[in-house]
């Protein structure tokens, strides 16, 4: 086949043999000179925000990059050997190895990955699957180099452990520990942070033009999958890149997964020996640099002949790829495709061929993969070595006994409105289904919809749904409610149309860190002039909102509650009771301090007075329920009785506390004898960790409001001994 030269900025000269079946891997590379200075240092936390070798196109943050620096004997773990990744500090050494020493290392990554999955509540499932197509992608390009952008966090563990930082995965989505997504902050080799998906192919364009207006020949490389495909902004970022014509790549990383089991179960794309070769052809140099001589002669010839001979190309692909693949040749994207995306040799052949390409315009790669891939010869080793069979079965049976969550309450009370109303339809959004979701599903199948990672559909679906004379019940992460914020302000509240937001996973998130943290919903929402805005304190309190949503139709309301259990743990399934809008409540009656609490915080707020009733101080403790409309009788009389006033909210600076102070302000409150604290998440990202070390750093822990209380009062020595 020859071979192929691919030159890259920085110095980098690629040598590459196309011929894998008679070169071992038909690839050697030398590298002439690296002026660039990359640091590949070997593993440990370094902090490298301000050093020498930080880019600047990289931020420099306090926490900045993590690389790792194992002491082998201390840090892995003496279960199954794996000698070649021992060797990977980072992905230069992939580039000599043969295919067959290559096809070794996918299965100890798979081994490490299947081990890390024993220990780690998060599935693995997704990185799993790409194993191969990560190892060829950094077989062949030149990261950092060349700028590689994921969509899906999930994805990126492998992408993790060849990029130096195998001795951390143990500790990932912990405190102090890595980022369970890509981060420019993390890693020099993560080129984008990975977003809500759907982000890489916007970035990956952006890179591809600068680069050209610089004049440089780095490489583009994104990598989208299956949930991806069903956001806007994919394909809105492909038309812009077909229109555009800059050279990048696009990976469509096809795990054959739908969220709508009629289509799994129809006829799936095939590869075939015969159309594994038509997709070689497809990539090479030879076939390209034929069809852009063909264009040439057409176009000297007349317009219309040249629409004609695009047109027979078109089509003429088409047959070779599956059904849909001239979509993305609509959109501008050249099509090659469906490769097994477990055949490294496959896959390393078309990647070789593609980068060889000078002029080739937005091209995208179909890679067809499975979620439990495993070769045989694996699966005989562990079956011998490390049987697995008792794993799936305790993982199971913890699942079975897990605690009740926020979720499952609200699940069971709207079960009970929509088996009185039979007009309330669900409608679901966002990356993934919580179990209690799916179990709503499987009970109200014809009134149930998901649409995944469509939020923007979502909303407006739900305002047309609502138009024709239905209930419905907007379920989305607080998260991803940010990226259809603009529907819910033109297409509903502007409209006074009846939609009912169900927001989850409001607040601080634990482990799945500031990537899914619900700290903007309040802010957003309430300033919207027909919204009604509630949070519960407890689940009675949920069941109730439920039922005051189901039964308000005039305007638009929401809810947001928390993930994670309940406040209970012998709570019994009430009915529902409509709440009068905008009215609090008192819980405890105390002198000269007021804690306003809002949402899951009043709880919060309960376990400050506990420990300032052990110091000889009782405070009031009254519960909002409302931010939108505010119970302004009750904040006048906390205000008229109280010395100190202290609003306690997860959520984010202009939000439930903006309100206080507006109407405090407006009405002459704060021109008395009142005075007035906030208590809100800092205006900062709080890292990964657990629930209760995140209320810590962020000063909404019990502790810290009783804290507050007690500087107030002036005894600060004691505040400083109750933190300790």
């Amino acid at each position: 086949m020859g071979t192929a030269v691919a030159q890259y900025p920085l110095g980098i000269t690629s040598h590459s043999s196309g011929d894998l079946a008679h070169n071992k891997l038909g690839s050697s590379f030398r590298y002439s000179k690296f002026p660039c200075q990359l640091d590949f240092a070997r593993l440990g936390l370094l902090h490298q925000g301000s050093s020498a070798t930080s880019s600047s196109n990289h931020p420099t943050e306090p926490d900045s990059r993590i690389n790792a620096i194992p002491d082998m004997d201390d840090i892995f773990w003496d279960e199954v050997p794996t000698p070649l990744l021992d060797m990977i500090e980072n992905p230069i050494h992939l580039k000599n190895l043969s295919l067959k020493e290559l096809k070794e290392l996918g299965r100890e990554i798979r081994s490490e990955l299947s081990s890390i999955m024993t220990q780690k509540p998060n599935s693995l499932k997704a990185s799993l699957a790409v194993v191969e197509l990560t190892i060829a992608i950094h077989h062949v390009f030149h990261a950092p180099v060349d700028k590689i952008l994921w969509d899906a966090g999930e994805q990126t563990y492998v992408h993790k452990i060849l990029t130096g930082r195998r001795s951390l995965m143990r500790i990932m989505r912990q405190k102090n520990g890595l980022s369970g997504f890509t981060s420019r902050f993390e890693s020099e080799y993560d080129s984008f942070g990975t977003g809500h998906g759907c982000n890489s192919v916007s970035a990956g364009l952006g890179m591809a033009i600068a680069r050209d207006i610089k004049g440089k020949r780095d490489r583009v490389v994104t990598v989208i999958s299956n949930a991806t495909t069903l956001a806007g902004q994919v394909y809105e970022a492909m038309s812009n890149a077909g229109y555009l014509d800059s050279n990048m790549i696009v990976i469509l990383n096809d795990s054959r997964r739908s969220l709508h089991p009629k289509i799994e179960q129809g006829p799936s794309t095939s590869i075939t020996a015969l159309s594994s070769t038509l997709i070689k052809i497809q990539s090479s140099k030879s076939f390209q640099n034929f069809r852009e001589l063909a264009k040439g002669i057409t176009k000297r010839i007349g317009k219309g002949t040249h629409e004609l001979a695009a047109k027979f190309d078109e089509y003429a692909r088409g047959m070779i790829g599956p059904q849909g693949s001239t979509l993305f040749e609509e959109l501008g994207l050249y099509y090659i495709g469906p490769v097994d995306g477990h055949n490294l040799e496959d896959l390393i052949c078309v990647l070789q061929q593609v980068a060889s390409l000078d002029s080739m315009g937005p091209i995208l790669i179909h890679v067809i993969t499975e979620d439990n891939h495993q070769d045989a010869e694996y699966n005989e080793k562990t079956e011998a070595d490390n049987p697995q069979e008792g794993y799936d079965d305790s993982v199971s049976s913890l699942c079975s006994v897990h605690t009740r969550t926020y979720s499952d309450c609200f699940v069971g009370s709207l079960v009970m409105e929509a088996e009185k109303q039979k007009d309330i339809v669900v409608v679901h959004a966002g990356m993934e289904m919580e179990s209690s979701f799916q179990l709503l599903q499987e009970t109200f199948a014809d009134r149930f919809f998901d649409v995944g990672m469509a939020e923007q559909h979502a909303v407006t679906f739900s305002a047309g749904l609502s138009c024709g004379g239905l209930r419905p019940f907007c379920i989305i992460p607080s998260t991803f409610l940010q990226r259809a914020y603009d529907q819910v302000v033109h297409d509903v509240d502007r409209q006074k149309i009846p939609v009912r937001f169900v927001i989850t996973s409001a607040g601080l998130v634990g482990n799945s860190g500031p990537m899914y943290c619900g700290a903007f919903d309040v802010t957003l929402m309430s300033c919207l002039p027909n919204m009604i805005v509630m949070a519960p304190s407890d689940e009675d309190e949920l069941v109730d909102m439920v039922a005051t949503a189901a039964q308000i139709d005039d305007r638009s309301v929401c809810f947001r509650y928390p993930r994670g259990a309940i406040v209970r743990t012998d709570h019994f399934m009430h009915a529902g009771i409509p709440l009068e809008i905008g009215k609090g409540r008192v819980l405890l009656e105390g002198k000269e301090v007021a804690l306003l609490g809002y949402g899951a915080m009043v709880q919060n707020c309960l376990k400050a007075q506990a420990l300032l009733s052990r110091l000889g101080i009782q405070v009031t403790v009254a519960d909002a329920r409302f931010c939108k409309p505010l119970d302004t009788e009750l904040l006048t009389l906390l205000c008229q009785n109280h010395q100190f006033l202290i609003t306690v909210e997860e959520g984010s600076i202009g939000g439930f506390a903006s309100h206080v102070a507006q109407f405090m302000a407006l009405n002459g409150q704060l021109d008395g004898a009142i005075k007035w604290r906030p208590i809100v998440l800092p205006d900062n990202y709080i890292e990964n960790g657990l629930p209760e070390e995140q209320l810590a750093r962020a000063g909404l822990s019990g502790h810290h409001i009783a804290a507050t209380v007690l500087r107030l009062l002036g005894r600060v020595r004691e505040a400083l001994l109750l933190m300790c």
